[in-house]
């Protein structure tokens, strides 16, 4: 049985793909091993890039895999928001997320590297457009 799982995501690795695609980046943990912890997901990272489009990814729990997969507990899925001039945004009109909410939800690890990549390359004039047009 090939079973083949996205790679999974950690506080660190989502920073570092974050710190490659040349964004600002600052994260935190959130779950620790004690039962009392006081926040609800695994870590919060936010990121701002050359364009001043922020993203805020948040992985909400954990997932526990069988031994022969991977060891522990891990995070496969995260919800991504868009930060744009510090408020959550939409995409304009033309692109695979954000349309229609300023949250993508239960992304993994190559979706998250392909929405990073899409919102590094959009130009920030363009949501003055398309709000100009009454589009966004």
């Amino acid at each position: 049985m090939n079973c083949s799982h996205p790679a999974p995501m950690s506080e660190e690795s989502v920073v570092s793909i974050l710190q490659a695609a040349g964004a600002r980046v600052r994260g935190r943990p959130g779950r620790s091993d004690h039962y009392g912890s006081p926040r609800d997901f695994s870590f919060e990272v936010r990121a701002v890039f050359a364009n001043d489009l922020g993203l805020q990814i948040t992985a909400r729990q954990y997932n526990y895999r069988d031994p022969w997969e991977t060891t522990g507990r891990v995070n496969d899925l995260v919800d991504v928001s868009l930060l744009f001039q510090g408020n959550y945004s939409e995409l304009p009109k033309g692109y695979g997320y954000f349309q229609g909410t300023d949250t993508e939800e239960n992304l993994n690890s190559d979706q998250l590297k392909e929405l990073i990549e899409a919102v590094t390359k959009i130009n920030p004039k363009l949501f003055t457009l398309q709000n100009l047009t009454g589009d966004l």
